[in-house]
């Protein structure tokens, strides 16, 4: 079973790849090398520092009836990408934070990579699972109040917020167009 969801992930993944054949074939043959991938495709990533996106993954996991989505650390950059759904009408607001569809690319190890420089928090699982824009709001959210209380500040200027078209009354940070 096991197998079969990595299979399914390295398809997943190389198909956004420029060369998908020799993606797919540099993972299946036990590399962790690095492919650029594109982004607005199959999903697009929104990438947070560190301090925050890492407590973000965490609340991701135990919230109740969310499946969480793929999740990729980069060390040296010290940042988290959380990868979404492909809505090129989100608009993603906060300090330090970035958002990439269509026309931008992403650096990804391959799905077994658990190690290194880059690596995933929270690897694709081969279905195609992506992070809900919503669950990750509410995530991110929390995580910024916890850093807030547990530390006196927020090191952000700003909680991430997602602008959307039709501004939702129970999330007031959300702005409408």
């Amino acid at each position: 079973m096991a197998l079969t969801n990595w299979t399914n992930a390295v398809e997943w993944l190389a198909a956004a790849a420029r060369e998908p054949r020799l993606c797919k074939s540099d993972w299946q043959h036990g590399t962790t090398g690095i492919h650029l991938l594109a982004a607005g495709r199959f999903w697009d990533v929104l990438i947070v520092p560190a301090c925050l996106g890492l407590r973000t993954a965490d609340i991701l996991a135990c919230l109740p009836r969310v499946e969480p989505g793929p999740a990729l650390l980069d060390g040296r950059r010290r940042q988290v990408g959380f990868f979404l759904p492909p809505d090129p009408a989100n608009l993603w607001a906060g300090s330090d934070i970035r958002y990439l569809t269509t026309g931008s690319w992403i650096a990804t190890p391959a799905p077994h990579c658990r190690w290194g420089d880059l690596r995933w928090i929270c690897p694709p699982d081969g279905s195609g699972t992506l992070n809900t824009p919503a669950a990750l709001e509410l995530a991110l959210h929390a995580a910024m109040g916890e850093l807030a209380r547990n530390h006196g500040t927020t090191h952000h200027r700003a909680s991430p917020h997602r602008r959307t078209a039709t501004p939702t009354p129970a999330t007031p940070t959300r702005r409408s167009r």
